[in-house]
């Protein structure tokens, strides 16, 4: 938990934390989805509830970000999307659902949004808020893709023997758009808001699938809110792919989130691309995973996947025990992991892989309160009202810009491509976002001088 960090000695300290924050955008968790030779429904994003067929994988529509496709040389059977989905196995879902299928637990999804009328997420997904889209444009509830494929690993229907089932395939998801049409925001307050609507509006569980290098006042703020109202929140550890930094990325190193990184399909390995350290809680498988998009499915890889393998836990976890309070869920979590690398909690896998049978039933002493959480001052001091309550109101004391400094937003390097392909990152890009933000931090630390002269 991150204290109030208003509190400052002098003018300049101000203005320069508020410059340097302004010249740290986060970029999201995005992976590399690999799509399949053949996994796509049919085009129309009102696909049929069961589609009798699975054509090849649709191109991406006008103004999104550019991937690349596989060729397809067979069709695929109808339900090889359902074959293919080796982490139900791994993670023994047929015995955890015989206690818990997460019925009556709302996940929140922050991010790109969701597409509720999929055939595995119909009837699944809660009226959401889009914190994005005025309404001008016409691109769907999810552009991108990136949050209908974490909706359907939470909650996918299992009514049938078609399509992507999730872990929790009795929950509900809330949806909240934070992510643009190119997968990426401007600035952490819009994902703090987001988790903000999210816990006003019943999510037991919050799931990140995104997070980026630099700390977020405002972001701790909103989670510091939902760990006092008893929400369980999960995020992220980070791509390696996707960013220039091996630190675990925030908001998933802030104390008292779980943080995820990823494992490579049916071994106790860690994933290549996935970034780790201390700040890391748990692991979850993270490739050759198979989800739902809009008009179809792909396979996908990355943290962003291995994240809401555990929010389905902590929503299997809330539905049996619905009086459990969110400390009571975490302890549960990293007390049934399995242990996985060097004996006990270790920098590489946490407390190991998240074990949905353990956390259903094995017998766990009482903790009365979050482990993971420092339970320092809560930073939600002038945070200001959720999203909606007010027209155009700024959110006081959370990522205002004094100086007049912005930065441009980050890509997040989403590409979809044949296994093996390389990862699509432009290093020109990434060198030119590494020289702005230098100039924009150089700037701010002159500007801090010449203020602190005429405080004096």
């Amino acid at each position: 938990m991150t204290g109030d960090r208003q509190g400052c000695s002098t003018t300049a300290r101000r203005l320069t934390r508020h410059a340097l924050l302004g010249a740290t955008a986060l970029a999201v968790s995005l992976i590399g989805p690999v799509p399949p030779s053949a996994l796509a429904a049919p085009g129309s994003h009102a696909a049929p509830a069961h589609p009798a067929a699975l054509a090849p994988l649709a191109a991406p529509q006008a103004g999104a970000a550019p991937w690349r496709v596989s060729p397809v040389d067979t069709p695929a059977r109808a339900d090889q999307v359902r074959d293919e989905q080796w982490q139900l196995d791994e993670l023994r879902a047929s015995v955890a659902w015989r206690t818990s299928t997460g019925r009556g637990v709302t996940v929140a999804v922050i991010d790109s949004g969701v597409d509720g009328s999929h055939p595995d997420l119909a009837g699944q997904v809660l009226p959401g808020i889009d914190l994005v889209d005025d309404g001008d444009t016409d691109d769907g509830p999810d552009p991108v893709g990136h949050g209908t494929t974490v909706a359907g690993l939470i909650a996918g229907r299992d009514d049938d023997k078609r399509g992507a089932v999730g872990l929790a395939p009795d929950a509900k998801i809330l949806p909240v758009r934070v992510l643009d049409d190119e997968n990426r925001y401007d600035d952490a307050l819009i994902v703090a808001k987001g988790v903000r609507w999210a816990v006003d509006n019943g999510a037991r569980v919050i799931n990140l699938s995104l997070g980026g290098s630099g700390d977020s006042p405002a972001l701790a703020a909103a989670l510091d809110y939902a760990f006092a109202r008893d929400v369980v929140v999960v995020a992220c550890t980070g791509n390696l792919a996707a960013s220039s930094d091996t630190k675990v990325w925030y908001p998933a190193r802030e104390p008292g989130v779980i943080a995820v990184a990823g494992l490579e399909r049916a071994s106790d390995n860690l994933w290549s691309g996935s970034i780790t350290g201390p700040a890391t809680i748990l692991t979850a498988p993270a490739t050759g995973l198979v989800g739902a998009r809009p008009g179809g499915y792909w396979r996908v890889q990355g943290t962003s996947f291995a994240t809401p393998l555990v929010a389905a836990t902590a929503a299997l976890i809330r539905s049996h025990w619905p009086q459990m309070s969110a400390g009571e869920v975490v302890n549960r979590l990293i007390s049934t992991a399995r242990d996985i690398g060097p004996a006990g909690r270790d920098d590489r896998f946490g407390y190991g892989m998240v074990d949905p049978v353990a956390a259903l039933t094995v017998d766990v002493p009482s903790v009365g309160r979050n482990p993971l959480d420092d339970h320092s001052s809560p930073g939600v001091v002038g945070f200001g009202p959720a999203p909606g309550t007010t027209e155009e109101e700024p959110v006081a004391g959370a990522g205002a810009d004094p100086l007049g400094f912005t930065t441009t937003r980050q890509q997040t390097h989403w590409t979809a491509r044949p296994a093996g392909g390389s990862d699509g990152s432009d290093p020109g890009r990434l060198w030119t976002s590494v020289a702005v933000s230098a100039a924009l931090a150089a700037g701010a630390v002159l500007m801090a001088r010449r203020l602190r002269r005429s405080v004096r």
